[in-house]
């Protein structure tokens, strides 16, 4: 008896049953509305309540869009910026926002379309989603910022920087820092003063963001005030105007100093009269007999405030007429790695003036040993022929005081040094005074081009465009008489290359050409340069490294010692570390791209 076989069982899905549409009768699954989705969205209009169509202010002026209630924000077309302004405008509470994005219209059309998908529970366990299109009328309406603008009241905050000094070298150097830093980047309008300059703002945060900047790079401090020019007292608001009056040490490179006692004795034991060197954060002085360098920190000089001596504009030329290299004293060796820049030296001058007149020579000691040879000009200070008013200076022994002493080396004729010159700054641009003397003005000017030639760490904290309309006056002009060779000037790799959207063709044209031209001699520097170039910024980062060692060591000591109070000694190595750290910052960016520019001389053209 054979074995049964199983039949097979047909297995079939279970049907669904349908229903009609109880308005248009179609077949349709059960739902708990009873009808198809069509009947549903001809019924049903979820968006009913949101308008749309709506209008967006917007400023011609600033290019900024309102966002209400009273904030106004730049935003690009088809931007996320102003897709969610436009979307703060629909009031949506009784749907939920799916997608939004614009629709494409002619940008000079004043309108802005918006396409919106929402979704709503229209009835138990049934959720309709629908587009649809708001449409916005951009009109115009000036904002409260350019509307104060153009009322001539616009400012909110003003930073008043004063220097109680005879020339604006160290303004000129201030120009330049906030030029590189772009700390002018939210100035409404700045205008010359006779002491300074004025910076407007648009708001206290601004104002004081400026105020922070200049503490940081010149020695200086301030005060604030308020003026109350209106006020509501049923919403308990008022108008404010904000003033910062800063005030900047009266004390510029290449000044004579008389230090009190109680100040020279903090700073290492220094020689009450001394030269300033270099004005940063703090001033560094330097003392021409014994080359020992010190930094007067900002607090330090507001704590005992005094004056300079002299200023540069009291220099005359003198004659060198022997000199000889001295050798340091044990004084010297404890200085900071600052004072390797210079070599004492003893010097016998005579003034320019009186060669071939008189025969009377002045012996003094100067640190500008490294510079000055038989027969070169500087300039310096006559003590014999002076009548000063100096309080700390009178408290001088008089053996104390030297008969000459000089600042620094005059190199051949200011008109020669300008027409040989290739290079520009950049300048703010502000509102000039009609009391401003403007030979004056210009006089400091080119001092302080002259200032950037020979000082080569000034030079690394300002940027210098090129100017291809001087390119000629780099090599020697017919009819123009040569400088001497250690005459310091600025070579090309140095400047930067200046970008004027707004020249003509002409200009441009001639601007391209300069600029291939410079590119032809940029060419001319040999790998060998380059690599020596890196040499020199190795030595350089190594050698401030050791300084930065020799001088917390030397603070240590003194510390120790008891020459120094700590909280001064602390105050001091703070300032000495931020501003190595920045020279350090500094020659890395230079050695990076002095490798980029060796790297793209070798490669094959």
């Amino acid at each position: 008896m054979e074995a049964s076989t199983p039949l097979p069982v047909s297995e079939e899905a279970p049907q669904t049953s349908m229903i009609l549409c109880c308005q248009c009768a179609t077949l349709i699954e059960p739902n708990p509305a009873n009808m198809c989705v069509g009947c549903i969205r001809a019924r049903v209009d979820i968006t009913e309540g949101i308008p749309k169509a709506g209008v967006l202010h917007f400023c011609r002026n600033c290019e900024r869009y309102l966002q209400p209630p009273n904030t106004w924000v730049s935003c690009a077309l088809e931007s996320r910026e102003l897709l969610a302004v436009c979307l703060k405008r629909i009031k949506m509470q009784t749907v939920r926002l799916i997608d939004a994005g614009f629709i494409w219209t002619e940008p000079h059309s004043k309108r802005i379309k918006v396409k919106l998908s929402v979704q709503k529970e229209v009835f138990t366990s049934t959720i309709l989603q629908q587009e649809f299109v708001v449409e916005f009328v951009v009109q115009n309406q000036m904002c409260d910022s350019c509307h104060r603008r153009e009322a001539d009241d616009f400012w909110k905050a003003v930073v008043q920087v004063r220097q109680k000094a005879r020339h604006r070298k160290t303004f000129l150097y201030l120009e330049q820092l906030i030029l590189k830093h772009r700390a002018h980047a939210n100035t409404l309008k700045v205008k010359v003063r006779k002491d300074g300059l004025d910076f407007f703002f648009g708001s206290r945060s601004h104002a004081k963001k400026m105020v922070d900047f200049l503490n940081s790079v010149v020695p200086c401090t301030y005060k604030t005030s308020e003026q109350l020019i209106s006020a509501d007292i049923h919403s308990n608001t008022f108008n404010y105007k904000f003033t910062f009056s800063v005030e900047i040490v009266p004390i510029c490179k290449d000044d004579i100093l008389c230090l009190p006692h109680k100040l020279s004795q903090s700073i290492g034991s220094i020689s009450p009269l001394v030269i300033c060197y270099r004005v940063s954060t703090g001033l560094h002085v330097v003392d021409p007999w014994t080359l020992q360098v010190a930094e007067i920190a900002s607090a330090a000089y507001w704590r005992t405030p005094f004056t300079s001596v002299t200023t540069s504009r009291d220099l005359v030329e003198f004659t060198i007429m022997e000199i000889d290299l001295a050798t340091q004293s044990k004084s010297a060796k404890n200085t900071s790695g600052t004072a390797q820049k210079f070599t004492l030296a003893d010097a016998w001058v005579v003034r320019t003036e009186e060669v071939g007149i008189s025969d009377r020579q002045y012996h003094c000691k100067t640190h500008l040993g490294h510079l000055l040879s038989v027969g070169d000009t500087a300039l310096g200070f006559d003590f014999t022929h002076a009548n000063l008013n100096h309080d700390e200076l009178a408290k001088l022994k008089i053996d104390k005081m030297p008969d000459v002493m000089l600042i620094k080396k005059h190199y051949g004729d200011k008109h020669k040094r300008h027409s040989r010159r290739n290079w520009q700054l950049k300048t703010l641009e502000r509102e000039r005074a009609d009391s401003m003397d403007t030979s004056s003005v210009d006089r400091d000017y080119t001092d302080f081009l002259e200032d950037i030639e020979e000082d080569t760490e000034m030079r690394q904290k300002v940027n210098i465009y090129h100017d291809p309309k001087r390119d000629g006056a780099a090599g020697t002009a017919p009819g123009v008489l040569e400088l001497p060779e250690d005459v310091p000037q600025i070579q090309l790799a140095d400047m930067l290359s200046d970008l004027n959207i707004e020249a003509d063709a002409d200009d441009q044209a001639a601007a391209a050409t300069a600029e291939s031209a410079a590119a032809e001699a940029a060419l001319t520097v040999t790998a060998e340069q380059l690599q020596q170039r890196l040499v020199q910024l190795n030595a350089e980062h190594e050698r401030l490294n050791a300084a930065f060692e020799e001088q917390k060591s030397l603070l240590e000591q003194q510390v120790n010692q008891g020459l120094m109070p700590q909280e001064v000694a602390v105050e001091k190595f703070a300032a000495l570390k931020q501003e190595g750290e920045a020279q350090l910052a500094l020659l890395q960016l230079q050695h990076q791209e002095t490798t980029v520019a060796l790297q793209q001389l070798m490669l094959p053209t």
